[in-house]
């Protein structure tokens, strides 16, 4: 499988609309793949409908893009997904800890889950499993929650306290350390990146079982044209968020991780379980935009990968500094 560079956004320092924002790329889940972003620290969500506008959006305040806005309690609003029931906008608001349904038809809003009312610690993602129960990645609670589609506490992976194994390990014993991200995979499964511990896992649903994908536990770059059970990730003691930030899954459940701390997007073929480097290079430049002409992915100055998205054939890069970057497959035998 092989990539290309399809398109290079510079986001300007003020994110007026026009330039972009920088965790554009999100998709919902239905087939139209309707584009959201989310303004992470001015709290607000959107749909985005021309280069200009949005259909709607909804937060705290209104940022004044769109004709509907939908007042909502968003801070920090952390990941989006569609509910495979209602058709409801889901997003999880970590600045509240707690997971909003949004309506746009109606115009409405409501609170669906208080997760610190559960004692979640700090919540990440929220994202649908195939039978439409909903998992929750807890950052530094180091746990992970399944929520039925009602809300309803399911099950909880995970002590609440740092740990690893690199053997398969059951529910009820299994450790993480400050989970960054979790999706779910074509097959069933869902997939999380163990941020702390520098590794990829995956929740076996069929048999309750977690075992390992990628990494070895330790932080380093290597393993790239071999096994990523043998793979090391990116780390950088000096960042409070150490390790990779990012995951993403494709049609063949091949893995997109955004290894941070290295400055690079690196793939795992699912059939082979072979990691690579797909984009960007190891030696990054702080706040250096991307030439917008640039061709080479493997040139590509990613100082911080965040939120990767996987939608048509392409992959949607954010990185902090306000590049998004759009790469989009030539190869033709991945699955």
């Amino acid at each position: 499988m092989q990539w290309k560079i399809k398109h290079i956004f510079n986001y300007s320092d003020e994110k007026a609309w026009g330039s972009g924002f920088c965790f554009g790329g999100f998709h919902d889940k239905l087939p139209t793949g309707e584009v959201y972003f989310q303004e992470y620290t001015q709290h607000w969500i959107g749909v985005f409908c021309s280069r200009d506008s949005f259909l709607w959006t909804a937060g705290l305040t209104d940022p004044g893009v769109s004709k509907t806005h939908i007042p909502v309690n968003l801070k920090n609003p952390h990941y989006i997904t569609t509910a495979p029931d209602d058709g409801a906008t889901v997003v999880s608001s970590g600045g509240t800890n707690k997971i909003f349904k949004i309506f746009p038809e109606k115009r409405s809003a409501k609170l669906f889950i208080d997760t610190g009312k559960l004692g979640v610690k700090d919540i990440g993602n929220c994202e649908y499993d195939l039978d439409g129960n909903l998992w929750v990645n807890e950052i530094t609670g180091c746990r992970i929650w399944q929520f039925d589609s009602e809300g309803h506490t399911k099950k909880v992976l995970g002590q609440g306290k740092p740990g690893f194994q690199k053997g398969p390990t059951t529910f009820d014993k299994v450790l993480f350390s400050w989970i960054y991200d979790l999706r779910v995979g074509i097959d069933g499964n869902i997939y999380v990146l163990d941020s702390k511990n520098f590794s990829v896992r995956m929740i076996d649903l069929l048999n309750e079982r977690v075992s390992l994908v990628a990494g070895t536990g330790q932080p380093g770059y290597s393993g790239d044209g071999g096994d990523a059970l043998s793979a090391t990730l990116g780390s950088n003691p000096d960042e409070h968020f150490d390790g990779p930030y990012s995951l993403s899954l494709d049609e063949g459940c091949n893995i997109y991780i955004g290894d941070t701390q290295n400055h690079v997007l690196r793939m795992i073929e699912r059939k082979t379980n072979i990691i690579s480097t797909i984009a960007g290079r190891h030696y990054s430049e702080p706040h250096v935009r991307n030439d917008p002409q640039q061709r080479d992915p493997l040139k590509l100055n990613l100082p911080k990968i965040c939120s990767l998205d996987y939608f048509d054939n392409c992959l949607f890069v954010p990185e902090w500094d306000g590049d998004m970057i759009i790469l989009e497959k030539t190869g033709t035998n991945a699955f």
